[in-house]
């Protein structure tokens, strides 16, 4: 059994979905690159469920415990996709640089490979529209006392112009003139008061505005080609306002979002607290056990960020929900979600 497992393709599942009886579900495989991905994955696959057809999430690797991007689309597992077999993966910047590196070529080329369309998978769990209710989940207090979306809108307009720059070069395959490092480190928001979040946005605004003023004098090659990459990166989703759906996963949820989602959810943490200890009215005992239940029933931001799933109006995911459907539809299956 070990030997055959290690060379499933997609042709064996489909294979064993044919010796299944009619009333059994088809079964298709979605490899994902790693454990964190493996709930995102589910709760997206999952709408697409039915009599006929199921979904099993899995990391790629059945020898060894190899994970990442490369192991779920980019090894000798790449050429064994296919109807029943898919890779489910993070598109990075491989999306937005439209096969002007071998790794995008492959991404967008194989239908067998389905892309988040935004960075990663992080940043739709840091759906701006979303974090409200995030901060809800972690501390059982509704008062809303910050503009999530206001902020990484305007966020978004501030690193808009470096962030086309990031595109162009990387499209050139000039990575060491902005690597990805080098863009998190110039929009990475610090020491942030969320009664005045306009201050940290600010210093971003400098520390951009120096860069794109530095690129501008060094790189005068790129002149006159800028407007157009605009064009191109608007029909594929990128607009001032969105940037951030954009840039890296990992950088736009620990050093924009956090930045702003801990220190709200502390306040509203202490208010609910103030308000049990005014509500027991001196009553010690009482507010010892109530205290005692508020802290059981909290979870950690980052927690409850990781398992958000309202970002389904996202109009990027509106483009990964066609993408299944069109994979579905290789089958002969007609989609009625």
């Amino acid at each position: 059994m070990k030997r055959l497992a290690s060379n499933i393709t997609s042709a064996y599942i489909e294979a064993s979905n044919r010796l299944r009886p009619k009333s059994k579900k088809r079964k298709i495989v979605a490899y994902v690159e790693s454990y964190d991905d493996i709930f995102f994955w589910r709760s997206v696959l999952s709408d697409f469920e039915d009599e006929e057809t199921m979904f099993e999430v899995m990391l790629p690797s059945r020898k060894n415990l190899n994970r990442g991007k490369k192991t779920a689309m980019m090894n000798k597992l790449g050429e064994s996709l296919g109807v029943c077999m898919i890779a489910c993966v993070d598109a990075d910047l491989d999306y937005l640089l439209q096969r002007h590196t071998s790794n995008s070529a492959r991404m967008l080329d194989n239908p067998y490979i389905i892309h988040t369309y935004t960075y990663s998978i992080e940043n739709y769990q840091c759906y701006a529209p979303s974090l409200h209710d995030v901060c809800v989940m972690a501390t059982l207090n509704d008062r809303n006392i910050f503009n999530f979306e206001e902020y990484l809108k305007l966020y978004s307009r501030i690193i808009y112009e470096l962030f086309i720059w990031l595109i162009w070069l990387h499209r050139q395959g000039r990575f060491s003139e902005m690597p990805l490092t080098s863009f998190n480190n110039i929009t990475s928001i610090e020491q942030l008061n969320v009664h005045k979040p306009i201050d940290a946005l600010e210093q971003v605004r400098k520390n951009v505005n120096r860069k794109t003023a530095w690129l501008q004098q060094h790189v005068p090659e790129a002149k006159g080609k800028l407007g157009r990459l605009k064009e191109e990166l608007t029909q594929l989703g990128v607009t001032p306002e969105d940037t951030y759906l954009f840039i890296q996963g990992h950088h736009l949820q620990e050093n924009v979002v956090d930045a702003a989602l801990t220190p709200v959810c502390t306040i509203l943490r202490r208010e609910r607290e103030k308000d049990i200890k005014l509500l027991a009215q001196g009553n010690t005992q009482q507010m010892d056990n109530e205290l005692s239940c508020y802290s059981h029933s909290q979870m950690l931001p980052n927690q409850m960020l990781r398992r958000n799933t309202q970002f389904k109006d996202c109009k990027t995911y509106h483009l990964l929900r066609v993408h299944i459907e069109r994979l579905l539809s290789r089958t002969g299956k007609k989609m009625t979600k």
